[in-house]
């Protein structure tokens, strides 16, 4: 990890940006700023720990980044992956504990740090900081309450089928640092790989993808849909 020296203009920029902050007054931005740091990370550097002490709210400026767990036998279960513009490790920054994920770079990338003691001073002080806040909370448990419906009610192959719905030509291909391979496919689902070797083959049975050796080949986007369960 390494600490770059940036203007406070740019921290006050990327604050003004961020959906936690966006619409306070200038005054408050400042003193967020002031407490606010962009640290680099390389690809697949741990950015913290779950349970380690929450240093404040992180916002990505660049790159991406996957929020994980780890099962007892080490078997890792991805819970996110956040690109530019995203915050995260919102609830330990208000509720006093620990992280509750482990988060680590996907690629090269910069990260906002924002100091979580001056978040709590300013949200005390400034009722429409809190509401803002309580807004984007809700927002989030709206997204998990999705993801549990999703693992409560659908099969792999059918999460499997909205997950590659929602993965850029990028991740697809087989040709970008960014590609996506077949255990990290079954780590974003919570499965193993075995399990998305058969999904993957039965979505190509039925003609909505092709599988070469690299990369993932959507063949018909509505059987494709189809597939994921996805509302007209």
């Amino acid at each position: 990890m390494q600490i770059i020296t940036v203007a406070i203009e740019k921290k006050f920029e990327m604050l003004s940006q961020n959906p936690y902050f966006m619409g306070l007054d200038d005054f408050i931005l400042q003193e967020l700023a002031v407490d606010t740091v962009l640290r680099a990370y390389r690809r697949n550097e741990i950015i913290f720990w779950q349970d380690d002490p929450c240093n404040g709210l992180h916002v990505v400026q660049h790159g991406s980044v996957k929020l994980f767990k780890l099962s007892p036998k080490g078997r890792e279960h991805i819970i996110n992956v956040l690109d530019i513009g995203a915050s995260f490790n919102e609830v330990p920054v208000y509720d006093h504990h620990m992280n509750p994920v482990n988060v680590a770079a996907l690629e090269d990338c910069q990260i906002w740090v924002v100091s979580a003691e001056t978040i709590r001073r300013l949200t005390l002080q400034y009722p429409e900081m809190a509401q803002a806040v309580i807004l984007n909370l809700c927002n989030n448990l709206r997204v998990m309450v999705n993801k549990l419906e999703e693992l409560s009610f659908c099969q792999v192959t059918n999460r499997l089928a909205r997950l590659i719905c929602n993965l850029s030509p990028e991740q697809l291909s087989g040709f970008t640092d960014r590609r996506i391979t077949q255990d990290q496919l079954a780590a974003r689902l919570g499965t193993v790989r075995e399990v998305v070797a058969r999904s993957l083959k039965e979505l190509e049975r039925t003609g909505a993808i092709r599988v070469t050796r690299r990369s993932i080949r959507i063949v018909d986007i509505a059987l494709l849909q189809e597939w994921a369960q996805m509302p007209e």
